[in-house]
């Protein structure tokens, strides 16, 4: 393989990976651990076999296809595409005001200015990569840089945290409890929304498409949820220390409870670089997918594509800054975007067998079942977020 592929390939990985690392993964991640105690590593296992079944399908799809999945989704259905890519940058911009929120919070913790401040400085930082000539490579470094950052520096605190790895091994495969919903949660967490298009966008940009790029983009799809599931597995057993030493962890802040705990006050600090890291590769992440979802219906946009990323950031940032976090909104939208990953693998799959999308291409039938069960179980658990999540707007 070249070397240049090799790049791409890795980074596209990573553009996934820590757009699935943002403030809600540490959150969550952390919040099911204290309930489940060690056998959440089962809902982990099966998160990962499920993450891997779609996010292999929608990559390999898009990398035949040589189209983005709006474009594709339009070939299945005209107008899909519109709808598809409508829920894509809603979702994208309510999750990026949470993302630049956490962005602030990781520089309150660091410098212990405003979060506002600390909000409007990190926006600016990712808003600078878009300005780059070289915008893409750039990005692919910076969230490869801090995705190595955060996993390090994460691995020190489960070192300190003195985790019962043994236990944590067997209830993986023997768990006391099995929790449905965790599991469906992690994956929506994971590969929801606008994040599994992150990578196979990225390739579609570099140039990294057709039949005989499959085995590389196979390989990233499945090395992406692989780095999204290191950091889940290590942020698990240090929280899962803590909890066997007997700690209670803050109903405030968790995950900084964690950090704290283990580590003291370095460990705060520690947590702040994460939290920080997480939340602005999240922030770039969204950014170039979501504005990747609308630069194909013309070429105006397409010409456009960087200013709209950076119109993008700027908007999430101005919204934190003097609006506030809209929770109302976040709630509604987050319920929506459990509707996303569904409807998009629901879409890839019967793209996968239309020969005026994929031509000579046959789609694996393990993959077509595989996808389809993960389609029906997360269209179900969509579904239920959404009708759960319209009432507490009222609330």
């Amino acid at each position: 393989m070249k070397t240049t592929n090799r790049s791409i390939l890795v980074g596209a990985a990573f553009l996934m990976a820590t757009s699935a690392i943002g403030p809600g993964f540490l959150t969550q991640t952390t919040v099911f651990t204290e309930q489940l105690l060690a056998s959440f590593g089962f809902v982990i296992l099966m998160s990962i076999i499920i993450d891997i079944g779609a996010q292999m399908n929608i990559w390999r799809i898009i990398a035949v296809s040589e189209k983005r999945a709006q474009d594709i989704a339009n070939d299945v259905l005209p107008g899909l595409g519109y709808v598809l890519a409508g829920l894509v940058v809603a979702g994208g911009l309510a999750f990026n005001i949470g993302n630049i929120a956490g962005a602030g919070l990781g520089t309150n913790v660091l410098f212990g200015i405003s979060p506002q401040l600390g909000a409007v400085l990190s926006g600016a930082l990712a808003i600078g990569i878009f300005v780059y000539k070289e915008a893409s490579r750039l990005m692919d470094r910076f969230t490869q840089m801090l995705g190595f950052v955060m996993i390090a520096l994460t691995i020190y605190v489960m070192f300190t945290a003195q985790p019962p790895v043994g236990e944590a091994a067997v209830k993986t495969f023997a768990p006391d409890t099995i929790d449905f919903l965790a599991i469906v949660t992690l994956v929506g967490g994971t590969v929801g929304g606008y994040i599994t298009f992150a990578g196979g966008h990225r390739l579609i940009d570099a140039g990294l498409k057709g039949k005989s790029a499959l085995p590389e983009v196979t390989k990233s799809s499945v090395y992406a949820i692989g780095v999204a599931s290191i950091m889940r597995i290590i942020l698990f057993l240090a929280v899962l220390g803590v909890i066997s030493q007997g700690f209670t962890l803050d109903e405030g802040n968790p995950p900084a409870s964690v950090f704290q705990l283990a580590a003291g006050n370095i460990g705060y600090k520690i947590f702040g670089v994460v939290f920080w890291a997480a939340a602005i590769t999240s922030v770039v992440g969204a950014a170039y997918t979501s504005v990747s979802f609308i630069r194909s219906f013309s070429p105006v946009l397409e010409n456009n594509h960087r200013y709209l990323t950076i119109g993008f950031i700027t908007i999430s940032t101005l919204v934190f800054a003097f609006v506030g976090e809209p929770v109302s909104i976040l709630v509604l939208v987050g319920s929506v975007n459990g509707l996303i990953l569904p409807l998009a693998l629901g879409v890839m799959l019967v793209a996968a067998h239309k020969a005026k999308i994929v031509g000579s291409y046959k789609h694996p039938v393990w993959m077509t079942v595989f996808g389809s069960l993960v389609v029906i179980a997360m269209a179900y658990m969509g579904v239920y977020t959404l009708i759960d999540g319209i009432p507490a707007l009222f609330e």
